[in-house]
């Protein structure tokens, strides 16, 4: 019994009669003397190495720890241990889980030099055919391994890689390629930072690796205190090939002994290696008792349990199914009985179905199922590829029919793709500044980071995607690649495959014709795609507008708008305006305001119908700020129609001066007394040919804030009333000369200018002139009191003398005495109803 166990090459499952197991239990108590045997020897030595203060490897026997370190060979470390942690811990990675990343990326590196070598050897992968990363863990020992079937480390390769910050093994092969001219060289993987981030969550690390270059395996292992040991591996070359990395965890790290919690770490990071990663996961299933009995002995009809001999049998699982992405090891169980009341035996069955056992299978599951397909030709991957790939992306729910698959060449090459979600956050304006685009950058398909501050501007946040480059270092921060021209670079480079991608979009929809696919559930069709991701990120692109200068031009030809011809469902480009302008038209004309309801009666669009000009609606807030940066279009200057200087184009300038030139004089007398009792109101009042049937208008200065900027800035929930004058525009009012109420309002003037009716009739046609014209009125007491005397005039008061209280007459006692008569008659009937009928 006790010579199987210390025997046992590969861990096998054992199995002994009772006797056997007695008689071990009895030699071990000491009942037998066998101190002159080998076993005794094992014995005695196992006792030594117990009673000394060796630490036990979990990984090695006693007997093999003995060897470990009777052979092994101590280094010092090149670098300064201290400075190395400080570099490594404080400076480098401030996210402990980084350290998995890392060593994921060196396996990965390992097996492509593994994979290019098994193409110019044939016989090279015989040593291992699978080229696999491996991931396991152990709460009980609290180590964590990761192994790789890789090219491996030879003892001087081992010596070497880990023993200095700076080396890199794959540099060496990398320039052991080049001299010979041919190979790939955009493999990269650094032993040297990367590998040392495994300090931060272990307080011992050992790595067993074996190379085809040397038939022995070396371990080699430290505890970061300034040297490492180098010894052969005392178990014989388990590995085949490949490198074995053997964690101690800190009692701090006790989160990466779990399935879930490295999992989610593999498909954060390293999603997309090309080589499958299995994780040792441990799924319990409730199975009955004599399944599991029965399971044990199906397979013994060559080495059958004999339990008079004593005779061993080994199953050995550990060769089945190696090759399955999901594979099952030895199951521990544990019992759980269960007997219900109702259990009946059946007298003929040998075993109780009602006996259930608790059974955890140790299984190796795929957890890397993605794949790069932005490293594939896009002529070879489908639509539904491509959606699919945006679902895994980004995981939550949405969906994307937009995208564009690139590679960028030049100064910085990298490959990528760019998604645009179908919608977008529900709070998406609420926190704008607070959301980044969600881009994944990877370094040879390991992720880096996927939070970039200015990766591209904030306006593009809705973006999603991911951008593989082969020219950025792997094991840098997040902090540093802020600071990267590398990054900068590439950062522009999106920005235009963005707009780019954007503006494909918006041509798509002049030759749109909906399908199937643009009904909604009732079967109306939906508005074209443009028109869809516009709904969605209309505001972004206009912030684009405002923000980013180097594109503004870009930006502009994406924006939408309504105007007066697009009718209530239309929408217009700038492109679109300007195709349909009239010959003798030089500007684009626009309005502000709250709606499209208020714009459409505005009086200054009166002459632009009359004259069948179209204009822009901004009824967005955010549209007249990015107006306000775009000074023309295709040389057409952006005109506002609610400032002054308004000018059309189709007019006979020398008639147009001279009708001004003698309404001017005409109406003298009544711009001077308007001027004078608006005072600071109005800066100046003029005659106009503006409007066509309103008395009047107020336009602000052209260079000015508009009525409807000025509600906007007065209606932010930071602004300061102490600073309201700062955004008050001068404002200049101007008379349609035709209106009878102008040219009856100039009769008063030059009849009776003292009157209060002249001067309410002044202050009345200012009042309704800022309201039509989006103004807000400032003394609204006066206003009132204005109302109130126009109102006594039209109804014919006299007076504003207060008429008497009304008098109350007061009632007579007799009347009181009537009324308490009739209450008290009221209580007879009901007292007479109440009574039963006999």
């Amino acid at each position: 019994f006790i010579l199987s166990i210390r025997d046992n090459p590969k861990n096998k499952i054992m199995k002994f009669s009772i006797p056997t197991i007695a008689l071990a239990c009895t030699i071990l108590a000491g009942t037998t003397d066998w101190s002159g045997s080998s076993m005794g020897a094992s014995l005695a030595f196992a006792d030594e190495i117990e009673g000394t203060d060796t630490e036990v490897n979990p990984l090695f026997s006693a007997e093999e720890q003995a060897l470990l370190e009777s052979s092994s060979e101590k280094f010092e470390f090149q670098a300064e241990v201290t400075r190395l942690m400080d570099i490594v811990i404080n400076s480098l990675y401030k996210n402990k889980e980084i350290f998995l990343r890392e060593l994921i990326s060196n396996a990965s590196d390992a097996l492509d030099k593994a994979r290019f070598k098994g193409i110019k050897e044939k016989e090279y992968l015989d040593t291992k055919k699978e080229l696999e990363v491996r991931i396991s863990y152990d709460k009980e020992a609290r180590t964590l391994t990761i192994s790789d079937s890789g090219v491996g480390m030879t003892r001087t390769e081992l010596v070497d890689n880990l023993g200095t910050v700076a080396k890199s093994g794959t540099t060496n092969f990398m320039e052991q390629l080049g001299g010979e001219g041919d190979g790939d060289l955009s493999m990269i993987g650094q032993f040297g930072v990367g590998f040392y981030s495994i300090y931060l969550v272990s307080e011992k690390v050992t790595v067993a690796s074996k190379s085809n270059d040397e038939d022995t395996q070396h371990v080699w292992s430290s505890q970061a205190d300034g040297s490492f040991v180098v010894s052969p591996d005392p178990r014989g070359n388990t590995l085949g090939r490949g490198t074995e990395i053997t964690m101690y965890l800190k009692d701090d790290a006790s989160e990466f002994l779990d399935d879930y919690k490295i999992e989610s770490l593999v498909k954060r990071y390293s999603e997309f290696i090309t080589f499958p990663i299995y994780l040792r996961k441990t799924v319990e299933e409730i199975v009955a008792a004599d399944d599991e009995d029965d399971e044990e002995y199906e397979d013994g009809d060559e080495e059958d349990l004999d339990e008079e001999e004593g005779e061993v049998e080994y199953e050995d699982e550990e060769e089945e199914g190696e090759e399955e992405e999901k594979k099952t090891e030895t199951k521990k169980t544990t019992e759980n009985t269960k007997i219900p009341d109702s259990y009946n035996p059946d007298p003929d069955s040998p075993h109780d179905p009602t006996i259930k056992k608790a059974v955890l299978n140790f299984e190796w599951v795929r957890a890397n199922d993605n794949t790069a397909i932005w490293a594939r030709d896009k002529e070879e991957i489908t639509d539904d590829e491509y959606k699919e790939f945006y679902r895994n992306l980004a995981k939550d729910g949405t969906a994307s029919n937009n995208w564009i698959h690139f590679k960028a060449e030049g100064e910085v090459e990298f490959k990528g793709i760019l998604y645009i979600p179908e919608e977008a956050p529900h709070d998406m304006y609420d926190k704008f500044y607070e959301k980044d685009a969600k881009i994944r950058l990877y370094v040879r398909k390991v992720l880096i980071t996927d939070e970039f501050d200015d990766l591209v501007p904030q306006y593009l946040n809705f973006l999603r995607g991911v951008v593989d480059s082969d020219d950025l270092p792997l094991n840098v921060n997040r902090e540093g690649l802020q600071q990267s021209k590398i990054l900068k670079v590439m950062g522009k480079k999106l920005v235009r495959k963005a707009l780019e991608m954007i503006r494909k979009l918006a041509k798509a929809d002049d030759e749109w014709e909906p399908d199937e696919d643009d009904k909604d559930q009732k079967g109306e069709v939906r508005k074209s795609p443009y028109m869809r991701f516009w709904d969605q990120f209309g505001k972004s692109i206009k912030l684009g507008v405002i923000e980013d200068t180097s594109n503004r031009s870009k930006l502009t030809k994406l924006l939408r708008y309504k105007t007066s011809k697009s009718g209530a469902d239309g929408w217009r480009s700038l492109e679109d305006y300007v195709a349909d302008m009239k010959e003798w038209q030089t500007n684009i004309y626009y309005i502000a305001g709250e709606s499209m309801e208020a714009l459409e009666s505005s009086p200054f669009l009166e002459k632009l119908k009359q004259k069948d000009l179209e204009v822009l609606y901004l009824i967005d807030p955010i549209d007249e700020y990015s107006m306000q940066q775009i000074m023309e279009f295709e040389g057409k200057r952006m005109m506002s129609v609610t400032k002054e200087g308004l000018k059309f184009g189709d007019e006979d300038e020398d008639l147009v001066a001279a009708r001004e030139k003698a309404y001017k004089a005409k109406f003298l007398p009544l711009t001077t007394f308007l001027k004078d009792t608006y005072g600071q109101k109005i800066s100046k009042v003029v005659v106009s040919s503006r409007v066509e049937t309103s008395p009047v208008v107020i336009v602000t200065g052209q260079w000015g804030n508009s009525a409807n900027m000025e509600r906007i800035m007065r209606a932010q929930a930071l602004s300061d009333r102490n600073q309201n004058s700062y955004l008050t525009s001068q404002k200049t009012m101007e008379l349609n000369p035709r209106h009878p109420l102008i040219t009856k309002l100039l009769s008063m003037v030059e009849d009776d200018p003292d009157a209060q009716e002249t001067s309410d009739a002044a202050m009345m046609l200012y009042d309704t002139a800022a309201l039509t014209s989006g103004f807000t009125i400032e003394d609204v007491d006066a206003y009132t009191q204005r109302m109130f005397r126009i109102m006594k005039g039209v109804v014919g008061v006299d007076s504003f003398d207060l008429e008497e209280e009304i008098e109350i007459v007061e009632e007579d006692d007799d009347d009181d005495d009537d009324l308490d008569d009739d209450e008290d008659d009221l209580d007879d009937i009901d007292g007479h109803m109440d009574e039963p009928e006999l």
